[in-house]
């Protein structure tokens, strides 16, 4: 992997984190909201599983 591979990643992370504010930010921020008054333990759980999920693709993918 060289920096341009991480540089790829960083601009994909970005054009992905872009899309749902800029298409529907209104449905963005009710998620906002509703996810706000979610327990801690259920957004970790959300979290470690989408960080599983990434790690898991990334290894599939790049082998």
């Amino acid at each position: 992997m060289d920096w341009s591979d991480l540089l790829t990643a960083l601009a994909l992370l970005m054009v992905i984190e872009g899309l749902l504010p800029s298409i529907h930010p209104g449905g963005l921020r009710r998620a906002f909201l509703q996810a706000a008054q979610l327990p801690d333990g259920v957004l970790r759980g959300v979290g470690l599983f989408t960080l599983l999920a990434g790690a898991l693709l990334l290894w599939w993918v790049r082998g």
